[in-house]
Formats: structure tokens, sequence, C-alpha cells
């Protein structure tokens, strides 16, 4: 049964729907990989019981027996496992946010994404790993330790959806949830040499949420091993939810429009190439050179790579999403610390944000506010120029699973936990969708992606492109972890 795992999550649909393996194989199969694999690299958590689970899947093949033909085909989830990201709340399965504060909590209820991805059928095994309250690109905490990179245990599995990522890239599930405010799942699915989807901002609806009005950083998100899986995933997690005001209407599917002919489709797309920001920003070797052979495959099935200036001054970007950063986690963090005990209990990058938000005055966050209104129609006079951005994933390969965070990149200093992650907040502040595609690896064998970034609301495009440059990046996505 081990090749089941190696299946990409909609041939395993198929594999299930055809009788060709039942529900109770593919969950004993993956039982026993991550047995195998989650104790060199402590992806999953709060991992329920096998037997719990293999009745769970029993109860799915009678299920399917009951459907027959008249009721179609199962959803595309249905039989699967997944393991839902420990930040997202999850019926009688224990969700920390990496917390010690959280430790022992069981929600009596799912959240939105859950709910939906339940609705399509799969089975919830269990939690991925995060960093404290999805705070970092690195995947640690104090409740469950470090997620260990996919190619190189002794390397950091990136974050916040680290161990999402390194579940998905060593074969423990099938396709995988996120979230990403600042590359959470661009920059893990680039270290374990998967696809991580951004969708735009709204695309993805979440519920429970502490204000639903103006904390629009976050957006929860798919992540896989082919385009295809990410693009079905993104079917069962979007549209419309009363309870997300912001939420977009949901559209047609997009795996069945991934393959359809569309307006435009001969024209050669533009790719616009942001590079390091004309120097701006700092980057380990060999980061910009793996990128660039991303650049040519994207040049080799008809695009245009074009260089062009962002045209807005990076810095101003940067501490404008700062200061809006620090004021949505002050509130975010508040109600956690409000016994004084807590403090001690939280790291200490996350109650430097939230203390900066503390000293915050509304004019300032209203400031910033008015300069990401202004980066965005920015970009909307640049998308008018090209078809879509390109840049970096990240600034540096994997580092030392037990190193916070890097200090230096380059020979320049980083002054926050998180300003060596600075390249994935373009997508992020304008509300774009964005892809992390896997570009190549360093000399030691470390994976790193290149960001695809499309127009507003242009997740279809930028899936399409993504599945165009899947097809002429099969000698990178054919190198595996170690197993």
């Amino acid at each position: 049964m081990t090749h089941l795992t190696d299946l990409p999550a909609y041939e395993l649909a198929v594999a299930i729907r055809d009788g060709e393996a039942s529900c109770r194989d593919v969950m004993q199969a993956f039982l026993e990989r991550i047995e195998k694999m989650n104790p060199r690299h402590n992806a999953v958590v709060s991992l329920r019981d096998g037997d719990e689970l293999l009745g769970e899947a029993d109860r799915a093949d009678l299920e399917l027996v009951r459907r027959g033909a008249d009721e179609g085909a199962p959803p595309f989830l249905f039989g699967l496992p997944q393991a839902i990201k420990d930040v997202v709340p999850t019926a009688g399965i224990r969700t920390t946010f990496g917390s010690p504060i959280l430790k022992d909590l069981i929600p009596t209820a799912d959240a939105l994404m859950v709910q939906r991805m339940k609705a399509a059928g799969c089975i919830v095994i269990g939690k991925t790993n995060t960093p404290e309250f999805g705070l970092g690109s690195h995947t640690f905490n104090e409740v469950f330790g470090a997620t260990r990179n996919a190619f190189d245990p002794g390397k950091s599995a990136g974050g916040s959806s680290g161990g999402a990522a390194v579940a998905l890239a060593t074969r423990m599930l099938p396709v995988a949830d996120g979230s990403d405010s600042m590359g959470s799942l661009r920059n893990p699915a680039a270290w374990n040499n998967v696809f991580g989807f951004r969708p735009s901002q709204g695309r993805v609806p979440a519920w429970p949420t502490q204000e639903a009005w103006v904390t629009h950083f976050g957006t929860e998100g798919p992540m896989a091993r082919t385009v295809r899986d990410l693009a079905l995933l993104l079917d069962v997690q979007a549209g419309y939810d009363a309870r997300a005001p912001l939420s977009l209407a949901r559209e047609p599917s997009f795996a069945a429009r991934l393959d359809a002919a569309h307006a435009g489709a001969g024209a050669r797309p533009r790719i616009g190439w942001l590079g390091d920001l004309d120097g701006y920003l700092a980057f380990e070797p060999g980061i910009l050179e793996v990128c660039g052979e991303g650049l040519a495959r994207l040049a080799d099935i008809g695009c245009a790579i074009e260089t062009p200036a962002l045209g807005f001054a990076p810095e101003r970007i940067w501490n404008a999403w700062l200061t809006l950063r620090h004021w949505l986690l002050n509130a975010r963090l508040a109600p956690h610390l409000r016994n004084p005990a807590h403090r001690d209990l939280v790291k200490p990058e996350a109650l430097w944000e939230h203390d900066q938000g503390a000293l915050l005055s509304a004019t300032q966050v209203m400031a910033a506010s008015v300069e990401r209104s202004a980066f965005y129609q920015h970009l909307l006079q640049l998308f008018e120029h090209v078809d879509f951005l390109a840049l970096p994933t990240t600034q540096v390969w994997p580092f030392d699973v037990a190193e916070r965070w890097p200090r230096q990149i380059a020979g320049r200093s980083m002054d926050t936990y998180h300003r060596w992650m600075e390249v994935v907040v373009v997508a992020t502040f304008a509300g774009l969708p964005a892809i992390s595609v896997p570009v190549g690896f360093s000399g030691s064998g470390l994976p790193t992606g290149m960001q695809l970034i499309g127009r507003p609301r242009g997740d279809l495009a930028l899936l399409r492109l993504a599945r165009d440059y899947e097809a002429a990046a099969q000698d990178v996505l054919a190198v595996r972890p170690a197993s």
C-alpha cells in the first residue's frame, strides 16, 4: 500500500471512487507513513488514535456502497486523511496555536474551513505544527517543539505552515491546508519543494474571527504537490459566507476551468521580474540564480520576461506594513495577556509585536492604511504593463533548526525577527493572489521557490500559469526527500 501515499490527491480520489483502493487502505497507508516519517520531522501533532481513524475509514467505505452510482462521484476529499493547521479550531481535537497558554484547548466546534473540508469527505486525523500563534516563518514552539525540514532534518521547515509543508513533502498527507499573512503558505512550500497558494484576499473566508472588517492581512489557503490538487482543494475552501462579510462570491470550479480555453489564451504572458527590488533586498548567494532557472522555464513555455522597476519605495511598504502588523497583533494577543502571568509563557518576538502595537496612535494606523491603499493603486498601474509579477519566495536558504531567526543576510543586519522575509510582503500588502513554485536547490540540496503574483482576483489565471510552469519543471519536482 506504500504506493498510495505517492499518488497525487486527485488520483487517490479516483482510486477510491473506482474501487481500486478502499478508504481503509488509504488510511492505513498514511498512518504507516506517519509512523515512519513523523518521528524524524515532527510535522503532525495531536494525532488521533489509529483504530478510531480506521473505523472512520470503514464507515466511509460503507457510505460509498450506500451511495451507489445514482448519487454520482463522491467529493474530492472523500476518505482522504487530513491534518489541520494548529491555529484553526477543530472540534474535539486539541488546538494549541503552538502556545503553552492554550496547550489544553479542545474546541467544541469546527472553523469554517474545517467544516467545508469535512463536508467534502475528509477524515481529520490530527493537526500540523505551527510556530506560537502562527508568528514567524520558522515552525517551533514550547508545546510540540520544532518541525524539521523535509530535505534536511537539521534545518528549519519554514512557517508558519511548516508542519503542513513537511507532512505534504514527506507523503504523510495527500494535500494540506495552511494560512498566510507573511508568506506562511509560500515560505514553507518553497523550503519543502511543494506548491503553496495564497488566494486573493476574501477568497477563502475565515470564521470564527476576533474581528471581521479590518484584519485583512492573513488568509487561509491550500498547499499541494501538484497544481491540480491545489485547485481542487481551493474549490473546497473558497466561497462566500455571511459570517465573513468581506468574503468573495463562490466562482465556478477552479479545477474544472484549469485546462479550459479562455480569452487571451494565445497571448504571450508578460512576467515582471522584480528580483531584489533594485538592490533593496539582501539575498544569500544562489537564491537569485536559482530563481533565474525558474524564469528560464517560464520563457521556455512562451512567457515574455521583463524587468520593470517596482516604482514604489520599498521602505514605505515595509514601514506601513509593520505599523499595521503591530496594531493587529496587539489586538489579537491582548486577550491572552490580560493575565500578567501569561507574559512569561509567550515568546519574546510575539511580546515585542504586542507591545509595539500598544504605542501606536490612531493617526499612525490611518497613515499606514493610506500607504497601503496608495500601493494597491500603484500596482494596478503596473499591471497595465505586465500580466504577472515574480519575486523570490525567500531571501535565505533553510537555516539551522536551532536558530530562532537569521540575524544577517549577506552581511546586512536584520532588525526584526521577520525582516529576513520582507520579500513576501508585496503580495500580502496588496491582497493579491500569489503562488510559490519550486525552482531548484542549493549546492547542499536545500530547496527554494519563486513567487508568481497575479492581478486582483486573478486566481484562475495564476493557477493556469503555475500549471504550465509545473509541466516545465518536472526535473525539480521529481526530487524527493529521503524516505
